[in-house]
């Protein structure tokens, strides 16, 4: 008989709260594949689930950039949304999660005040070994006020990367993940300048 099925029901139970296992933290990869995580307690997060953030945010740009550059802001502003769905709720990257669910809102915002009305709102899809699809439709900007709307956009971006490096750091290395993902957020940015 297995040591563990000898121990009476109250004795596991006791020793599952003086010795906790760290939690499962699930992450969505960019390619659709459910990647689960174990965070060690007392660290901030994990080096793979940060990966995980950076290349989505990284495939994002690259999805968005072969868009026409009208449904550009709402591609970032959609792609964002996904990413902070995909992020657990109540983990260490619970702040990321709110700033980029915001960010989204804003960039979103941005996208239907200068929206395009000559134009179909209208869902995008990639093909490849990587395929990814919008979870709803696109809103188009209006060439017109296309400049405008992007340097909009891209401040709003600039503030989310600037929040992120301001966050305060502790003893759990909090600052070196929150910094990477703000870089990862400031190379969209450039998108929105071209």
């Amino acid at each position: 008989m297995p040591f563990y099925k000898r121990l009476p029901l109250l004795a596991l139970a006791a020793a599952s709260v003086a010795a906790p296992i760290p939690s499962p933290v699930f992450a969505q990869a960019p390619a659709g594949t459910l990647i689960t995580y174990v965070m060690p307690a007392g660290q901030f997060g994990s080096k793979q689930f940060t990966d995980v953030i950076v290349t989505s945010l990284g495939a994002a740009k690259s999805f968005c950039s072969q868009l026409d550059q009208s449904y550009q802001i709402d591609c970032i502003a959609e792609r964002l949304d996904k990413m902070a769905r995909d992020i657990p709720k109540d983990s260490d990257y619970q702040e990321v999660r709110d700033l980029l669910a915001s960010t989204s809102k804003e960039m979103a915002s941005v996208a239907r005040k200068n929206r395009d009305r000559s134009q179909p709102r209208k869902a995008a899809s990639s093909g490849g070994s990587n395929p990814q699809a919008t979870s709803r439709p696109l809103t188009p900007v209006a060439s017109a006020s296309l400049l405008e709307a992007s340097r909009q956009a891209a401040a709003i971006l600039d503030r989310t990367e600037t929040l992120l490096l301001r966050s305060p750091d502790d003893d759990s290395g909090k600052s070196l993940h929150y910094t990477r993902i703000a870089e990862a957020i400031g190379s969209n940015k450039t998108l929105l300048r071209s």
